[in-house]
């Protein structure tokens, strides 16, 4: 979640195989040895199969941003990606950096990769425009929305029990249906900077984003507003201050959101684990507030190999973060607010793939929000997975769902509510949240992310996942869940741009609800 807004999501990667390597070079023009686009199929399975694209600067000026368009043949569609965004016109893709990977220097390398169904490979490749063996630029990249069909085949999986374990609800004074949302407190984008006193009351939960590291693997996480220069009418901090304490004697939490897009975390030793604690513990006390949100995303959490149980993991990103949360929990007490913001490649992707898997070679991020989830089930208030900027994913149905849907919600969600076999294994079980614990996310608008639903769609979700009426395609294996908690967005700043319609749409419904 950064400017301008929320990231594609990363997606699934594939098991088994051995990989067949195609490679094409593509060459920008006006330059002799310039950058280069490289495909490799890094695993075939005959129904499908992955790719990567390894973009390489070979020329003298450093690259600030790079698009790579290819044609698949009929046939052959695209499934789930990682590492840049993907806009779609039938059969032309075109990825595009993310804002951690535009910049390359010379002799530097990025890559992005992606999962396909169908035999076909990709044709007709350029990079920022150039043909693959060079040339003048044919036209400039398309912009147009995603049009991708998902995969149409799947792995057998077996069906979850549907009984879940009793937890106990932690302290969290929230309504019984809440509103949250982003505030981009420290940084400006295409929104504009929203001040904490003009942020309305509808909003339940604020999420301050963000407290980002000083570097990836130190753990002392800083925040600070933003600068006058980017954020011109930025309030003092005494301001800011007090702007929370009038949210909170109103009810309203307000939480230090870390990580965020650019906010690469990896708690890699104790002694990171340790910083992350006091860094943290001196932003919320410097700011007296309500409590914690966790956004990791990009690398930020991965699976070692051979770490295949989320019910004892032992990755030590994985495991320091979760003891770092409990002692934040502990230092604090039960009225410490903990939320969570995965993507769907590190929770729902864990349905069909976990880490590398059992014969290596996936991604070893799948899935690796799941042990996170688990050990901090009873001290979690709220987890909203972000429904959006996605891959297609696989719901309990065992068939691609494609954001944008309000089966795309419904089915991602009831995961959650149902609990899923973990890999497909039976034996590995990831027991349903309760109820109350259990939210989604959605963009507040078009340009806060890829996925946006009308407010119309977002309500059928909804209004299926609570009384179990208007589902449409997609029976929900929980049942009716009326605790279900909320919505959250991204972002409260595009939410105003786009004249609050997220707010004045479903504050009311929300409240509505029994």
């Amino acid at each position: 979640m950064r400017r301008p807004a929320r990231r594609l999501l990363l997606a699934a990667v594939a098991a088994l195989a051995t990989a067949t390597a195609t490679t094409l070079v593509l060459a920008a023009p006006a330059r002799a040895a310039g950058p280069t686009a490289t495909f490799v199929k890094t695993a075939d399975w005959g129904t499908g199969w992955e790719g990567r694209y390894t973009v390489t600067n070979g020329g003298s000026s450093t690259i600030t941003g790079w698009q790579v368009a290819f044609t698949l043949p009929t046939g052959t569609t695209l499934g789930s990606y990682w590492d840049a965004t993907v806009t779609s016109v039938g059969q032309r893709h075109t990825f595009t950096n993310r804002s951690w990977n535009g910049t390359v220097t010379p002799g530097a390398s990025v890559s992005f990769g992606f999962l396909a169904t169908g035999s076909g490979s990709p044709t007709d490749c350029t990079l920022n425009g150039a043909p693959c063996l060079g040339g003048t630029p044919t036209a400039p990249p398309t912009t147009a929305p995603p049009t991708t069909a998902p995969p149409t085949t799947a792995p057998p999986t077996t069906a979850p029990p549907t009984t879940p374990p009793p937890t106990t609800p932690p302290t969290g004074g929230l309504p019984r249906h809440t509103l949250i949302g982003y505030l981009h407190a420290s940084f400006a984008n295409g929104s504009g900077y929203l001040r904490m006193a003009d942020v309305p009351a509808d909003w339940d939960i604020v999420n301050l984003a963000f407290g980002e590291p000083t570097t990836a693997t130190s753990g002392d996480i800083r925040f600070q507003l933003c600068p006058p220069a980017e954020c011109p009418g930025v309030e003092t901090e005494a301001e800011f201050v007090a702007a929370i304490r009038a949210r909170q004697a109103q009810g309203k939490k307000v939480l230090l959101s870390i990580g965020g897009q650019n906010g690469q975390v990896q708690l890699t030793t104790t002694a990171a684990r340790d910083t992350f604690v006091r860094s943290v513990s001196a932003v919320i006390d410097r700011y007296g507030l309500n409590g914690l949100d966790i956004d990791f995303e990009g690398h930020s959490l991965y699976l070692d190999a051979g770490d295949t149980d989320f019910r004892n993991p032992t990755t030590p990103v994985v495991v320091n973060l979760i003891s770092a949360i409990r002692t934040l929990k502990q230092r604090y007490g039960a009225g410490f607010v903990l939320t969570m913001a995965p993507e769907t490649f590190f929770v729902q992707l864990g349905y069909q793939f976990y880490g590398s898997g059992p014969w290596g070679g996936q991604d070893p991020r799948a899935g690796s929000y799941l042990p996170v989830i688990h050990a901090l089930r009873d001290d979690i208030t709220v987890l909203h997975v972000q429904d959006y900027n996605s891959g297609p994913i696989m719901g309990l149905d065992n068939q691609y769902h494609t954001m944008g849907s309000a089966d795309f919600h419904i089915a991602m969600t009831d995961m959650l509510l149902a609990g899923f076999p973990v890999a497909g294994n039976p034996d590995r079980f990831f027991p349903p949240l309760r109820e109350d614990q259990v939210a989604f996310g959605a963009p507040s608008s078009p340009s806060a992310g890829n996925g946006y639903l009308a407010p119309a769609g977002v309500q059928a979700a909804v209004t299926c996942l609570v009384h179990g009426q208007g589902c449409g395609s997609y029976a929900p294996r929980s049942g009716t869940n009326p605790a279900f908690r909320g919505l959250m967005t991204w972002s409260i700043n595009w939410d105003r741009f786009y004249a609050w319609e997220f707010r004045l749409h479903h504050g009311p419904f929300l409240r509505s609800l029994p």
